[in-house]
């Protein structure tokens, strides 16, 4: 649902309003946040929808209730997606402006008015009825939740970098930036004191870490875009079927291809003349610009196997040039990165970490524990548990590394290039808009 960007004129006109809740949102409220999806349901299901909903929730919120029939809600999804303040509550001036006084009524009580800090206990306990669908023990602890995103965050960006000498004064937990890529990709940063970045969510107070601030930017298809790409091309049936007869994954296989047909240079070198743009599905960080569109620069009239590799490499350099462009604009502000720590299905494909590595020249760590998300869920029921007192100090203890793969400098000028070439593609798509836009 989250991807779902049916209330684009509903958040152009909550952008036009300029309210002050923007600010804490990178400026303009992306299309896959709730206020604008709330908006949508008022005004297109009315009668069969919005005037018969009780509640309105963020799936985290919702499994708790589920789990223990407590109506408490986690201040990582109202903070992060609903515009809820730590420090004043809800504003009622913006839903009003915004056309959804009627949220309003009742203190609130349809998306939230008892909050709490993820990993602390929800009060009721996992309910009888719960607990037999869950075929668990009735009364166990159950923890104010994290948006799934947000708990691989916290799975991945508080293991030890000791033994690898990514520790200390010049390493601090403020320098790791966590990146969680499935379907889409969210980059975590978090710091000390409030930053505000331009095009990326927040700053976000205590919203994935107690005591600390988090920024967080984002790419709406990644997986998506990688999947359609592949299986949009003529000669998918073909790398199905060499895949099967190997019994191999896709995307091993076209790994493995790509290293036969590299001959002598590095693997990334064969998109040299192919450049792709990844805002298939709009921009959500840095530009924050939903009529994005995506973009194939250095198209033949190919239809081999080599050419849906070479396009497949090409894509997955897109995405890594995007994340350098939000890590750029993150730098700029402020923050101060220093390693990318993955985790999600992506990074579980060795070409997509490399290419981060090498694009972005930092170091990526990955953790011992592929599902980080399930690592950060299982931190947040170790502290309701009071197995740890702190999600500082269950992080420490319960986030593992696996390896750190490092960036090929030599490769450096090239990635230079196409960064330079990736950026270009951006301004012309916007001369292109404004050239159609004088019709």
């Amino acid at each position: 649902m989250w991807m779902d960007h049916r209330a684009g004129c509903q958040v152009d006109r909550i952008n036009r309003t300029n309210h002050k809740v923007l600010r804490y949102v990178g400026g303009v409220m992306s299309v896959e946040m709730q206020p604008p999806k709330l908006l949508w349901l008022k005004e297109n299901l009315r009668e069969e929808c919005w005037n018969k909903s009780g509640q309105l929730f963020d799936l985290p919120d919702f499994l708790t209730w589920k789990a223990t029939g407590d109506n408490t809600r986690s201040f990582c999804t109202l903070v992060c997606k609903w515009t809820y303040s730590l420090d004043h509550g809800w504003d009622d001036s913006f839903w009003k402006e915004i056309g959804l006084e009627d949220i309003c009524e009742g203190n609130y009580v349809k998306i939230g008015n008892q909050v709490m800090s993820p990993g602390a206990s929800i009060g009721n306990c996992l309910t009888a009825t719960a607990a037999k669908e869950l075929g668990l023990p009735e009364g166990l602890p159950v923890a104010a939740s994290l948006i799934d995103a947000h708990a691989g965050g916290l799975g991945v960006i508080g293991a030890s970098l000791k033994e690898y000498g990514l520790e200390g004064e010049h390493h601090p937990i403020t320098s790791r930036l966590a990146l969680i890529c499935g379907t889409s990709s969210c980059h975590m940063g978090i710091s000390e004191k409030p930053i505000f970045v331009p095009g990326v969510w927040g700053p976000y107070y205590s919203a994935m870490i107690p005591g600390l601030w988090l920024n967080e930017g984002g790419q709406s298809a990644t997986g998506k875009l990688i999947d359609h790409v592949v299986h949009g091309h003529i000669a998918f049936m073909e790398l199905e079927n060499q895949a099967k007869a190997r019994g191999q994954h896709i995307y091993t296989y076209l790994n493995n291809h790509l290293d036969k047909i590299k001959k002598s240079g590095p693997v990334g070198f064969l998109a040299a003349d192919l450049h792709v743009w990844p805002d298939f599905h709009g921009n959500r960080s840095p530009l924050a610009d939903l009529t994005m569109k995506g973009m194939v620069v250095g198209l033949t009239l190919s239809k081999s196997l080599d050419d849906l590799a070479t396009l497949y490499l090409a894509t997955i350099q897109a995405i890594a040039l995007g994340t350098r462009h939000i890590l750029e604009t993150m730098q700029t502000a402020g923050h101060h990165i220093s390693t990318l720590h993955l985790c999600g299905g992506l990074s579980k494909n060795p070409l997509f970490v490399q290419m981060h590595a090498d694009i972005t020249g930092l170091p990526v760590v990955l953790s011992k524990e592929v599902e980080s998300v399930l690592v950060g869920a299982a931190i947040l029921g170790a502290c309701a548990s009071g197995d740890f007192p702190s999600i500082k100090e269950a992080m420490e203890k319960m986030s593992k590394v696996g390896k750190i793969i490092f960036p090929n400098h030599e490769d450096k000028r090239f990635y230079d290039k196409k960064y330079e070439v990736f950026l270009k593609l951006s301004s012309h798509q916007k001369e292109y808009q404004a050239i159609m836009g004088r019709m």
